[in-house]
């Protein structure tokens, strides 16, 4: 575990899947994170990598040869390598070993920088390709905050705010976490969601291809909340487990297998190309207030 600071915030960082694992605000004096409950959900913000959701049946072909694969991937729960840190940033690391390479067969480097700028963090992934062939992978974030942040406030006072006016579709999450192919309208010219329990009761709100790149999660009843800017992700769910006092604003760059998927890896929605020796970058942000 590592913690980083400045003025307006600190955070701390577990080697054990590069998590976060702390989000406090010293103007605010509050934790933004969800507490990790293991009676609900015993992770607080993890990486997914190389998928993101549920492959079906838990399989994916690549070459035709079959590999497992379960929900979300295996970079949650690794061991990563500090490889850079200062006062206000850090660089956790992951590499293939043979372990991974049975059921994802493509040699990688994934750094993932964590890094302070006021009363904001932002969370880097580069994903590079070492290997001779051309490789197939999906990475996301899982961030939980809590609801309400204001002990004065109560769960349902809180929704989210999107950046632009949306009209938009919820992508149907099945029993077994996959898409479905229909969609339900969701956002109908509104930039408003309100946050409730029945809300996640089917699974994540999933959406493909917003027009706006932030997420906003306030209430009108507190003056404190969390800002998300996810530019260049074209997936984001929104999620809390049944009961718990959290939501999770997760900018996706891939989504779960569709319940029609044929399970090949190059042709699955969502999925990132790297050739030999390419890197693939992307960065989302969390602003406190």
């Amino acid at each position: 575990m590592i913690t980083l600071e400045n003025e307006n915030i600190k955070i701390a960082v577990k080697t054990k899947g590069a998590e976060l694992d702390s989000l406090f605000s010293k103007g605010t004096n509050l934790e933004y994170l969800w507490s990790g409950d293991a009676k609900f959900w015993n992770k607080k913000s993890p990486i997914l990598f190389p998928i993101v959701g549920q492959l079906k049946q838990n399989t994916y072909f690549y070459k035709n040869k079959a590999y497992i694969l379960t929900r979300h991937g295996f970079a949650r729960d690794m061991e990563f390598t500090i490889t850079a840190q200062s006062d206000q940033s850090a660089t956790f690391t992951l590499t293939d070993d043979e372990n991974t390479l049975r059921n994802f067969p493509f040699p990688f480097i994934l750094d993932v920088t964590y890094s302070l700028d006021a009363d904001t963090v932002h969370v880097k992934y580069r994903v590079a390709n070492k290997g001779e062939n051309n490789m197939f992978f999906s990475i996301g974030a899982h961030p939980a905050f809590r609801v309400p942040l204001d002990k004065k406030r109560q769960y349902d006072d809180y929704y989210f705010e999107f950046e632009q006016i949306e009209d938009g579709y919820r992508w149907q999450v099945s029993s077994e976490g996959l898409i479905e192919p229909n969609t339900i309208p969701f956002l109908i010219n509104t930039n408003k969601l309100p946050i409730t329990r029945e809300l996640f009761r089917n699974d994540a709100v999933v959406f493909k291809y917003l027009n706006s790149g932030k997420v906003t999660l306030k209430s009108n009843k507190s003056k404190y909340g969390v800002e998300v800017s996810y530019p260049g992700f074209p997936f984001i769910g929104l999620w809390a487990a049944p009961g718990a006092d959290f939501v999770c604003i997760e900018p996706w760059c891939g989504i779960a297998d569709s319940t029609t998927s044929k399970q090949e890896l190059i042709n699955k929605e969502g999925i990132n190309l790297l050739t030999p020796s390419q890197a693939f970058e992307r960065t989302w942000s969390v602003r406190l207030f």
